[in-house]
């Protein structure tokens, strides 16, 4: 019980850190130089630009209806934390107003690389802990969940329509920068999410598939299965190993098999995702 509550107040804290750090990105990077965040964001800077009226405010409202929406089809944790993450970040992009009026780098694409850095590590802050700053986030989850779509993929495909309009509202040029923004945003997000240290898919053909198999069990801790084989030539049959690992142990991998089998063949394909024992999911 103890643990369950130490991990529910450290997903608490990243959440909360999270959309203070998108907030204080929007404020010190992106409005100074009249460039757009994603999502229900980008749509209430949007209308700031033109009204006047604070984006804090207009966020707030415009996630009524999508918090209602996401409380049929997420968790009901997920939601919660949500609601703590949306109603943060409205808070501290309210309260972190006056910093838009200055400009902290004299410089549109620096200001516009800093801004998508601190937003992409702020929102995968966030989306790590399982929770998020609401909006499209919350859309984006929706569809991943039903259709199987990546969230990063998915957000940034919505905000290009946010660029669109604001190229026509605002500036074609700025559009530019923003979409920069963006995609600095999205790449940063996906690595969070992901992980540096990408999945490698293995297909080794060895006549001492028990040697290798062995290694990679007891050594690397991965999980193997064999997958029955046979030479369209020869019409040997083997056992050809499939198998799961990280970048970081592939250098291993190469030499071990090498040591053992010089003759083996091994095949290498990169892997988007890798859910299961020994690799850990995300769950909204």
């Amino acid at each position: 019980m103890k643990e369950k509550f130490i991990s529910y107040l450290i997903r608490i804290s990243g959440t909360i850190l999270g959309s203070i750090l998108i907030a204080i990105s929007i404020n010190t990077f992106l409005v100074p130089y009249g460039l757009l965040s994603g999502g229900i964001s980008g749509i209430s800077l949007l209308v700031q630009y033109i009204s006047n009226i604070n984006s804090g405010i207009i966020m707030f409202i415009l996630n009524i209806p999508i918090f209602i929406i996401g409380f049929k089809f997420t968790s009901r944790d997920f939601i919660i934390l949500s609601l703590l993450g949306m109603g943060f970040m409205s808070l501290f992009i309210y309260l972190t107003k006056n910093l838009s009026s200055y400009k902290m780098i004299n410089d549109l694409l620096a200001s516009a690389i800093y801004g998508g850095m601190l937003s992409g590590l702020g929102s995968g802050i966030v989306l790590k802990n399982r929770a998020s700053t609401g909006g499209m986030d919350i859309v984006s989850i929706i569809l991943n969940k039903k259709y199987g779509i990546k969230v990063p993929t998915l957000s940034f495909a919505i905000n290009i329509v946010i660029v669109l309009i604001g190229g026509l509202i605002k500036s074609p040029v700025l559009s530019i920068y923003t979409l920069v923004s963006m995609l600095v945003s999205s790449i940063l997000l996906d690595k969070i999410l992901v992980g540096f240290d990408n999945k490698k898919m293995l297909f080794i053909v060895t006549n001492k598939e028990k040697e290798i198999s062995e290694y990679l069990i007891q050594t690397l801790k991965r999980g193997v299965t064999y997958i029955d084989g046979e030479g369209a030539y020869t019409g040997e049959k083997k056992k050809i190993i499939y198998c799961v690992v990280t970048s970081n142990q592939l250098v291993k991998v190469k030499k071990m098999i090498t040591d053992i089998d010089d003759h083996a063949f091994l095949s290498i394909t990169d892997v988007s995702e890798a859910h299961g024992r020994g690799f850990k999911t995300l769950s909204f």
